[in-house]
């Protein structure tokens, strides 16, 4: 099995990966997020952004014609209690509000994925086949305020969409889920994993 691609350096969506027995290796994008329109609804939004990821992925060359890779991006962002989207905070001070703000409230989450399969025909990567997929889920997340500045220091708080990161250390402070776990953390892996099957991912040489 050749490794996935992976568009993302996301320490979650690595885990998550590798929970799952999945290889993969990292490469890079250069995508600017704050291009894509953010006022679009949760889930036309996060698909965009996932979408633009792919669309700048940095892939090496092929090694003869008809070399075949799977690469994967994804993205995931949050309502907050004001209606508004939320990406990964700014700063300290921003993910703190954030926390504060959304205390104890039920919000949604999106995430959406992008999966490719590509050939190496004449000299670049073309894209054979794509899969797309946005998943939703509900979550209470309370951090009493005694816990914020520990939870900061310890979690995946700063690199996560609205400062809630709900894996590892972080894991206490989830009160509820409604759908997808691993779609909270950063990719929901039943239905990556049933792209990359109908892709031929899994498939032996």
């Amino acid at each position: 099995m050749k490794p996935l691609l992976l568009g993302s350096k996301s320490f979650s969506r690595k885990m998550l990966l590798d929970q799952a027995q999945i290889p993969y290796i990292v490469v890079p994008q250069d995508a600017d997020e704050m291009v894509c329109d953010w006022t679009l609804p949760l889930e036309q939004a996060v698909a965009s952004i996932a979408r633009h990821k792919m669309d700048h992925v940095i892939l090496p060359d092929g090694l003869a014609d008809q070399e075949t890779c799977f690469v994967l991006t994804a993205d995931t962002l949050s309502i907050d209690a004001r209606g508004m989207l939320n990406g990964k905070p700014v700063d300290r001070n921003d993910a703190i509000e954030k926390i504060r703000r959304n205390r104890g409230k039920t919000h949604r989450l999106a995430t959406a994925f992008c999966v490719d399969r590509r050939v190496w025909l004449n000299g670049s990567w073309q894209v054979q086949h794509r899969i797309e997929d946005v998943i939703s889920a509900e979550y209470q997340f309370d951090i009493p305020d005694e816990w914020i500045d520990e939870y900061l220091e310890k979690s995946m708080g700063m690199l996560a969409s609205g400062a809630v990161a709900v894996e590892l250390y972080g894991a206490q402070f989830l009160r509820y889920v409604h759908g997808s776990y691993s779609t909270i953390i950063g990719l929901p892996m039943y239905e990556v994993r049933e792209a990359l099957t109908s892709l031929g991912f899994f498939k032996k040489d």
